[in-house]
Order: C-alpha cells, then structure tokens, then sequence
C-alpha cells in the first residue's frame, strides 16, 4: 500500500523511494487498492509522468495490470487523455497492449471513442496499422455488438469515422440490432458521418446482394484470424508454406480474373466488326473487353463457388 500512496505523490524522493520499494518487493507493483487501481493506474491519474515511466522501465507489462472492470493502464489513459507523450510511450514499450479488452469487451479504441480523444484514436490506429491483428481490433465488438464505428457515428464524430475507416473498419459490421454504422449515422441524423460513410459504401443492387457481402465478410474475418492468429510465434517452415500457399491463391485469383466465364467480348472498334454490331443491334451490356457474362451475378457466383471448393458443380448457365 506505500507504494500506491507513494504513486499519487509527485516528488522526486518519492520516486526513488518507490523504485527502492519495487525492487525489493516487484508484486507491490501489481497490487490493486481499494478502488480498483494499481500503482500505474494512480501516477497515470495524477499525471506523474516520471513515476509511471519509471514503473514500466522496471516491467513493461504493468501497461497491461487489469484493474476495476478490467481496465488497464492503457485503458485508463484512453479515458482521462494525454499530452505528455504518455500514450506514445505505453504503445512503444507494450505495443500489443492495445489488444486487451475490459470486461465489457471494450477496445482501447472504443474507450477513446466514447470519450471523443480524438488525438488518442489517432495515436492508437498509428500503431495499430502496422500490427497484423489490425483487423481484428479496430473490429472487436463490445458487449453491446458495437464497434468503435458505430459508437463514432452515433456520437456525431465524422472526423472519427474517418480515423476508423482509413484504419481498415469494416463499414458493414452491425450490432446486435442487426444495425450498420450508417444504419446508425442515419438513425440520429449525423449529416457529416452519413457523407462520410456513403462515401465508402459501394452502391447495392439488391437485398441478396447485401445478405451475400455480409456473410462474405464474415467468413474472410474468420478466415484471416485463423491464418494470421498468433503469427510472431510461428516456425520458420510453418511461415514458408504459408506464404506459398498465399502465393497460389493470389496467382489463381488474378488469372480468374483475366478469363473470367465466358471470355470477354470480341471484336474491334471498326464499324465492320460482327460482334460490335451485335452489340450494338442487340444492346446488349457488354463492350469489347469486357466479362461477357458479367451482367450475371448468380453465374459469376457459381463460378466462385466452383473455384473455390474444386467441386463439381451442375453446368454453369446464365440466369
């Protein structure tokens, strides 16, 4: 319990009476007082810069010790906000800190977002941009089903959505209303988020449409937490083959989509080629060089399918 006293005072005798006390004693400084909050957590509070920097020389994981509700240090400064260049050091020192959740399932991102830390969001999608698991984070719904994009938009925050968005968020991600981020914006008439977020959304055509990207994200959000999960600690073979089998998938994909089914239309732009005729006598969707069955969705997406499984499919006919 000094030490957490020790931790709400600013002085320098203090400081190195606390670090005395660390270095006899280490679990001093994981010990919760009766407000939930460690030694960081105090000095983090006070704004006593030294201490708390002086407390993760000792031992970088004190950035993640999970107080009250399971917030940590990184948590808390989300919350109160910084501009001592705290935030910068934590995400430095334990950058995988930004990970953690509270028991409410929250992100670091959705505590800056709730509390409108503008700076801090921006710190926090820096680093996380250049993790692996960025996807997984900036997604992470809390308890409520809600990212940190939907807690932007209904908090009137464009310049957040923005953040959020060039930080790989899923504009298609809904809560537990069945609700997207736009859905969200449009609910509480948010005029700059709904530019914002129209802007990123491609136009549908349909409902099915809508239903099928849905369920195509979900399946490659999985799909990228299995490869990607846990990637620093991979063997070195482990690594080789699945770079080789990315390899492949890309190769497949790119020449899919230089022969797509059917061809592409033939022809030249004089006025005497047969086919641009046809086009044109017929009015038919196409141009030269273009998919000729690329006006048929459930084709195509048969073909995907076919692609994607090596199964036998029944013989591929436009609808």
């Amino acid at each position: 319990m000094l030490l957490l006293v020790l931790c709400c005072n600013a002085g320098q005798i203090s400081t190195e009476f606390a670090m005395e006390i660390m270095s006899l004693k280490p679990s001093f400084a994981r010990k919760l007082n009766h407000q939930g909050l460690s030694p960081i957590h105090l000095a983090v509070e006070k704004g006593n810069q030294e201490m708390a920097l002086r407390l993760i020389e000792t031992d970088n994981d004190l950035v993640r010790v999970r107080g009250k509700n399971g917030v940590t240090p990184l948590h808390y400064i989300c919350e109160v906000g910084t501009d001592n260049g705290l935030l910068d050091t934590f995400l430095k020192t334990c950058p995988d800190s930004i990970r953690d959740v509270t028991t409410a399932n929250c992100t670091a991102l959705h505590i800056a977002t709730k509390n409108n830390k503008l700076d801090v969001l921006q710190d926090l999608t820096r680093t996380l941009r250049k993790k692996h698991y960025c996807w997984e984070v900036v997604n992470r719904k809390d308890k409520n089903g809600n990212t940190a994009l939907h807690i932007a938009a209904r908090n009137y925050q464009p310049e957040m959505v923005k953040v959020l968005l060039n930080c790989r968020a899923n504009k298609h991600a809904t809560d537990r209303h069945g609700l997207t981020a736009l859905d969200v914006a449009q609910n509480r008439n948010s005029r700059e988020s709904i530019t914002v977020l129209r802007g990123c959304f491609i136009p549908r055509v349909s409902n099915f449409n809508q239903k099928l990207e849905k369920q195509i994200d979900k399946y490659v959000t999985k799909a990228s937490l299995l490869i990607f999960h846990d990637m620093d600690n991979i063997s070195g073979d482990d690594r080789s083959a699945l770079l080789v089998i990315l390899g492949l998938l890309l190769t497949v994909t790119y020449q899919a989509s230089l022969s797509p089914p059917g061809g592409v239309w033939q022809g030249d732009s004089s006025s005497n080629s047969i086919v641009t005729t046809r086009i044109h006598e017929r009015k038919l969707p196409g141009s030269i060089g273009t998919s000729v069955m690329g006006q048929h969705f459930k084709y195509y997406l048969r073909f995907l399918l076919h692609a994607s499984t090596n199964q036998y499919l029944p013989q591929l006919q436009p609808f």
